[in-house]
């Protein structure tokens, strides 16, 4: 893609509300189901469903703080909390996974009975309300990382249900309650492939670095084509938030002609064709022009 535009976050607190009360309410009943069941598959997608609701409050949260206007102090507003939520949402997601998986594997060596009938007819529940909730983000999807990363949790989600729906019809079938802990574990996998994915992104815009779906030496060679421009240096291109990028370039350019209708096509040209939202050029004029350079 050639870049995230800016999402209009009000349109979905509505989606974000309906989402919360769904899946919240949702969590309380698989829960105590798992514990009547005495099913591990059930309680662990009862934490999973239960880190989903705080992943949405905290994607709600972070959303409405991306609209909060800047101040002399936050010249940037609040837009980089959509990147701290989904870090924070990560890092929770892999501490739920780790504590779930620990007990489907003391479970092996200390099986219980699970009602494989219960953990079906709960976990297709399940399925139902996890699809339900993805298609509130489905429009989305691709114009916010946030709601992005929330229809495919959510969707992911609907699919590790459906996994729970055939152990506990194949313990209905077999008996054997080894399939429930077994399930556990495999939902713990899909987490955690899932999870790393968010991880790795979120840590790197926190850091600063180019959103993956920017590249980085097609933004350079953009810019060292521009009319008259001899050199690009001190190119810096991060995210301000989960949908806004920002970019500064030092442009060594010999005279001033055209300066201006020039900046004005660049910075229309990479938000159109690189997805960035806020750009600060800089002419040089001749070779080391500026300033003494630091290290960047």
């Amino acid at each position: 893609m050639s870049g995230l535009d800016p999402a209009r976050p009000a349109t979905y607190d509505r989606a974000f509300a309906l989402g919360t009360a769904l899946n919240g309410g949702f969590v309380v009943i698989e829960a105590v189901a798992g514990v009547v069941a005495g099913s591990t598959a059930l309680l662990a997608d009862a934490a999973h469903n239960f880190s989903d609701v705080l992943g949405l409050l905290l994607a709600w949260g972070a959303s409405r703080l991306a609209r909060r206007p800047r101040s002399a102090r936050r010249t940037y507003g609040w837009r980089s909390s959509s990147i701290l939520a989904a870090l924070l949402n990560a890092i929770l997601l892999l501490v739920v996974t780790g504590g779930v998986a620990w007990e489907a594997i003391r479970r092996f060596w200390s099986p219980a009975t699970v009602g494989g009938g219960v953990v079906a007819w709960v976990a297709f529940v399940g399925m139902a309300i996890n699809a339900a909730t993805a298609l509130l983000f489905l429009r989305g999807r691709e114009g916010d990382l946030n709601v992005r990363g929330a229809f495919l949790h959510l969707a992911a989600d609907a699919a590790v249900s459906a996994g729970v729906v055939l152990a506990g019809l194949a313990i209905l079938a077999t008996g054997r309650t080894w399939i429930d802990p077994l399930t556990t574990l495999v939902i713990a996998v899909v987490i955690l492939g899932s999870t790393w994915g968010l991880l790795r992104q979120s840590v790197n815009l926190a850091l600063h670095a180019v959103p993956e779906w920017i590249d980085p030496a097609a933004v350079e060679a953009y810019l060292a084509a521009l009319p008259g421009v001899t050199a690009v240096h001190d190119l810096h291109i991060w995210a301000m938030s989960t949908t806004e990028t920002a970019l500064t370039a030092h442009l060594v350019k010999r005279d001033a002609h055209d300066d201006d209708a020039i900046m004005a096509e660049a910075t229309r040209v990479l938000h159109d064709r690189f997805g960035i939202h806020h750009t600060t050029l800089q002419w040089e004029r001749g070779a080391g022009a500026c300033c003494p350079r630091l290290p960047v």
